[in-house]
């Protein structure tokens, strides 16, 4: 296969993917991954650290206390209090470590055909209990679909503690932006920047025989998904059980980074982001084809920058 026909497409989700035609030296592992992520949106992994359970349990012992539940009683009701914290890997080294694996970092590189950098983790000691979403309403790229992200199971995770969710293939349906469900996102304030695609979601999934398939990890697994993935938390039935675990959002090099849901991108108004690569502590420069685009032609997420008439115009320009 001749990559560049495509180069704006992730490798995994490009309209032309074979296993036939994937590079010679990838192993049968990274085919498989490559297929699953392909056919089904999603792919299973061992975490590649062999740290990783000493790793674990310095993070539950670090994080607890920030975490407004009694998580060590077990007759304690763990789904009361705040649920996850976002961005550990500013103060936890374990944290940053997890995010910032090569071994990761190298294979997310290959199946996107472009460098990976993370930008966000997520930690969860219970499960979220959250609707079925796509990330993409929260960070997309231009080109679509450079962004993935990888959940970690830090324990065995049964039925009765809310285990994660997805819904295969639905990587490959339309992606969620205002324009699609006819309302405006620059300048709107939201409680949840994903409410507002919810009915679409539903009756893409009734149109579509969508399943919600839980994940039962077990320790120490991994699971990879496509940007678009539909994935949520399933309903928690007992409340004594803990579920931690990381979530790592990942972008890829050489693309405008933004939220969808605060953007209108047909008139240029774009919430772009400021980021950072956890890994190497670098910003990443939001870019085009590799034309760095200053983020102060553009309206930052904070909603006080002015979008700038070039940019409106540069971005109907590549979106047409």
């Amino acid at each position: 296969m001749n990559r560049r026909l495509f180069p704006g497409v992730p490798l995994i989700e490009s309209p032309i993917f074979s296993l036939a035609n994937l590079p010679a030296d990838w192993s049968a592992e990274e085919m498989s991954l490559a297929h699953s992520l392909h056919e089904n949106g999603f792919a299973v992994i061992d975490f590649p650290d062999p740290d990783i359970d000493a790793r674990i349990a310095r993070m539950r012992r670090n994080l607890a206390p920030h975490f407004e539940m009694d998580l060590e009683s077990p007759i304690s009701d763990k789904t009361r209090g705040t649920r996850r914290m976002q961005d550990a890997w500013k103060f936890d080294e374990d944290v940053r470590a997890i995010a910032s694996n090569s071994t990761i970092l190298d294979l997310l590189g290959k199946l996107y055909g472009r460098p990976a950098f993370p930008f966000q983790t997520l930690n969860f000691p219970v499960g979220t209990e959250q609707r079925a979403h796509s990330d993409s309403v929260h960070f997309s790229s231009i080109p679509e679909r450079f962004m993935c992200g990888v959940w970690l199971a830090m324990e065995d995770v049964p039925a009765e503690a809310g285990p994660l969710f997805y819904v295969r293939g639905s990587h490959r349906w339309p992606i969620m932006n205002n324009a699609l469900i006819g309302r405006r996102g620059h300048g709107i304030e939201l409680s949840s920047a994903q409410d507002p695609y919810g009915p679409a979601w539903e009756a893409l999934c009734k149109i579509h025989d969508g399943k919600k398939e839980p994940f039962l990890a077990r320790k120490g697994q991994a699971l990879i998904w496509c940007a678009n993935l539909l994935h949520g938390g399933s309903r928690q039935s007992d409340p004594t059980l803990t579920r931690w675990s990381q979530v790592t959002h990942y972008f890829f090099d050489d693309c405008i980074y933004y939220t969808p849901a605060f953007s209108d991108e047909a008139i240029g108004k774009i919430a772009m982001r400021n980021i950072v690569a956890i890994h190497d502590g670098k910003a990443r420069p939001n870019s085009y084809m590799r034309e760095e685009i200053a983020n102060t032609a553009c309206q930052n997420v904070n909603g006080k920058s002015p979008t700038s008439g070039f940019f409106r115009r540069f971005i109907l320009r590549i979106l047409s």
